[in-house]
C-alpha cells in the first residue's frame, strides 16, 4: 500500500509538472489592457463555475477587467477612445465583423454623397431615365468612396513602412492594423442619422463625424502598434494627404457620363 501511495503521489506530481510545462510553453494569445504586455489567459476557471481574473505580472493589475463588463459600457468606453477598451476589443475578443462593417460604412458614405448629388441636381428627363441615372450615381459614389478609403489606408501603411526601420524593432502586423482601422471607422454609421434628421447644423455634424472617425483611427494605430502619439498622428496625416490627392484626381475628372451631374464635387467624406 505504501509503494502504491508513493507511485500515485509521484504520478500526480508528474501530471502537475507536465501541465505547468504546457502552460509555460503555450503561446500568449492575449494582451494586458493596462500595460499591453502579453498574457496567456484572461481568467482561470475553477470548479463549480468559480472564475478568477488573471493578474498581470508586469503591472500587477487585472489583465482584462472588461470581461466582466456589459457590452454597452465597453462601447461607451470605445466611443470615449480609451486605450484599454481598444485593447480589449482588438486583442482579447474574436470579432470578425470588420469586413461587413467596412461594407456598411461604404454604403453609408455612398448614400450621403448620392443624397447630396440628388439635392443639387434637377432634371426634366423621363422617369425611367431619371431612375437609371440616380442608380448609376449611387454605384459611382460607392466606387469613389472605396477608392478614397483605400487611398487613406495606403497612405498610413506607406508611412509606417518608411518609418518602421527607425521606430520599431519588428515589422508591424499589417493585417491586424487593417482590421483595427476598419473597426475604428464605425463612426461613419452616424452619417445616416445625420442625413435623415437634416437641419441647419448638418454640415457641422458631418465635420464632427469626420473628426471622430480620424480620432478613432489615431487611437487604433496607437494601440495596435503600441507606439507614441506623434507617430500615430503622422500616420493619420499621411493617409489624409493621399486621400486628398485621390479627391483632387476625381475632381479633375468630369463624371458627367450617364448622370445629370456635371462634375463630381468634393464632400466632407
Amino acid at each position: 500500500m505504501g509503494t502504491g501511495g508513493r507511485r500515485s503521489s509521484r504520478s500526480g506530481k508528474g501530471t502537475e509538472g507536465a501541465a505547468a510545462a504546457a502552460a509555460a510553453s503555450s503561446p500568449c494569445l492575449y494582451r494586458c489592457i493596462e500595460c499591453n504586455r502579453e498574457a496567456r489567459e484572461l481568467y482561470r476557471d475553477y470548479s463549480h463555475g468559480v472564475l478568477k481574473i488573471t493578474i498581470c505580472k508586469s503591472c500587477q493589475k487585472p489583465v482584462d477587467k472588461y470581461i466582466e463588463y456589459d457590452p454597452v459600457i465597453i462601447l461607451i468606453n470605445a466611443i470615449l477612445c480609451k486605450a484599454q477598451a481598444y485593447r480589449h476589443i482588438l486583442f482579447n475578443t474574436k470579432l470578425n465583423i470588420h469586413g461587413k462593417l467596412c461594407m456598411f460604412c461604404l454604403l453609408c458614405e455612398a448614400y450621403l454623397r448620392w443624397w447630396q448629388l440628388q439635392d443639387s441636381s434637377q432634371s426634366i428627363a423621363p422617369d425611367d431615365l431619371i431612375r437609371y441615372a440616380k442608380e448609376w450615381d449611387f454605384y459611382r459614389m460607392f466606387v469613389v468612396a472605396s477608392f478614397e478609403q483605400a487611398a487613406f489606408f495606403t497612405g498610413i501603411f506607406a508611412f509606417l513602412w518608411v518609418e518602421q526601420p527607425m521606430t520599431a524593432k519588428r515589422a508591424p502586423d499589417l493585417v491586424l492594423l487593417l482590421k483595427a482601422l476598419l473597426l475604428s471607422s464605425y463612426g461613419k454609421l452616424l452619417l445616416i442619422p445625420a442625413v435623415i434628421w437634416e437641419h441647419d447644423y448638418t454640415p457641422l455634424c458631418l465635420r464632427l463625424i469626420k473628426v471622430f472617425v480620424l480620432t478613432s483611427n489615431f487611437q487604433a494605430i496607437r494601440v495596435t502598434l503600441n507606439t507614441n502619439r506623434r507617430l500615430s498622428l503622422l500616420a493619420v496625416l499621411s493617409g489624409l494627404l493621399l486621400e486628398s490627392i485621390m479627391v483632387y484626381f476625381f475632381q479633375r475628372m468630369e463624371w458627367d457620363v450617364g448622370s445629370d451631374c456635371a462634375v463630381y464635387k468634393s464632400q466632407d467624406f
